[in-house]
């Protein structure tokens, strides 16, 4: 063979010099449009789930509420005794009735009097007893208080230092714990993302950072995970809480 033959040897390498580069392929109409359908189904997942969801649970409340009142109702105030379908919440609105009624006749002297008495009679059951006495206990702090119970978010370090956790701010500490622990306030630290399961704490007052947003965005933020971050608070709003901050709930 000749040394001074310069052609390419058989199983080398290829002359690419001549070769135009690889370009990709541009993307197909296709991808585009899958894409864009993809966010269509996207777009209205965020729509209708929210939607069905609030529904369902609206007609599952009033379908529970309908179970358990019905059957005290006498079968002749019933609108399905004579109708041929039954009227969805008619439950539900005797029960509002009754309750309503029940408040107001608790409030003279007779109607007062008539609960002392049975009051009296549940205050010799042992068990039913304490049952009854601390539910009560919790329905009157709930639904009488004036303070600013659960109506204030706030922030602790928990469960370690440089780590903070959501807690909504419940109020003043009262009796023993108060007088063991000095200028304590409690707190509810909810779990994600089911916020009706959480820790009640006792934490210094002087440790608890306010925070401007609403009970109901605070809710959202932990149910879901932090996804939903709430939107900066308008100014007023901003200015009266932290006018607020140096008096918490329970504060004198």
């Amino acid at each position: 063979m000749d040394p001074t033959d310069e052609s390419p040897v058989s199983g080398g390498a290829p002359d690419t010099g001549d070769m135009p580069p690889f370009e990709m392929p541009p993307p197909r109409r296709r991808s585009r449009t899958v894409a864009r359908l993809r966010a269509y189904f996207l777009t209205g997942v965020v729509i209708a789930a929210p939607l069905f969801l609030t529904i369902t649970i609206t007609w599952w409340f009033v379908q529970w509420i309908d179970g358990l009142v019905d059957p005290f109702i006498p079968p002749f105030y019933r609108p399905d005794s004579y109708l041929r379908f039954s009227i969805p919440g008619f439950g539900l609105v005797v029960a509002l009735i009754f309750i309503t009624l029940l408040g107001f006749l608790t409030r003279n002297y007779v109607g007062s009097r008539m609960v002392e008495l049975g009051e009296n009679l549940l205050g010799h059951m042992p068990i039913i007893r304490g049952l009854y006495r601390g539910l009560k206990q919790i329905f009157e702090t709930v639904i009488t208080t004036q303070d600013k119970a659960f109506r204030t978010v706030g922030l602790i370090e928990y469960p370690r230092r440089g780590t903070w956790a959501v807690v909504f701010i419940a109020g003043e500490t009262r009796g023993e714990i108060r007088r063991k622990l000095d200028d304590t306030i409690a707190v509810y630290l909810p779990t994600t993302p089911n916020p009706t399961s959480g820790f009640l704490l006792f934490v210094k007052r002087s440790e608890v950072t306010v925070l401007d947003m609403s009970l109901e965005d605070a809710a959202k933020l932990v149910i879901s995970g932090g996804l939903v971050t709430p939107e900066t608070a308008n100014i007023a709003s901003a200015a009266q809480r932290r006018a607020d901050k140096i008096n918490l709930p329970g504060a004198a």
